[in-house]
């Protein structure tokens, strides 16, 4: 009989080691695991999101870029410019990262478009059009192209997390 009773008490200890609660550490290590899985699976899904915004503007700006010719001082400028011209003196830049517009008339930079366009042909107008197009759709592709380089380092950073 002792010898039953002490086998009992051997696996009543025996159970009670294997239902242990885990230690603070590691429910603190698990749940960052979760968390890093997470934060991996969203970053995926935004960079997945990021890419296929890219690949619609890209053909959009492959339909206007040959509207204009593409401008750019290496000795002095860090940016390019693409540049239209119209008649009556009517020039257009669009920086080639999207951050500015410039009009000039007859060789003096003007700096809203009503003023621009006073007395425009109907091609000039269109000129303007496609260059403040051209400027969203630039501006909006360099923002895209930061936010995937962006998310891509954050995708590394929480495969090394997951890796460990």
């Amino acid at each position: 009989m002792k010898q039953l009773v002490s086998i009992l008490i051997i696996c009543a200890l025996a159970l009670t080691a294997c239902t242990q609660k885990p230690s603070k550490a590691e429910l603190r290590r698990a749940e960052k695991h979760q968390q890093d899985s997470i934060s991996l699976t969203e970053q995926q899904r935004s960079l997945t999101f990021y890419q296929s915004q890219l690949e619609e503007l890209m053909p959009v700006a492959d339909s206007l870029l040959p509207m204009f010719k593409y401008e750019k001082n290496e000795k002095y400028e860090d940016h390019g410019f693409y540049v239209a011209t119209g008649y009556n003196g009517l020039r257009v830049k669009v920086r080639d990262d999207g951050n500015s517009m410039l009009m000039y008339r007859n060789g003096k930079r003007v700096d809203d478009r009503e003023t621009c366009l006073k007395g425009a042909s109907k091609q000039e107008k269109e000129i303007v059009d496609r260059a403040e197009h051209l400027q969203i759709v630039m501006s909006d592709i360099k923002e895209l192209e930061k936010r995937i380089a962006r998310t891509s380092l954050e995708i590394q950073k929480y495969e090394k997390r997951l890796q460990k």
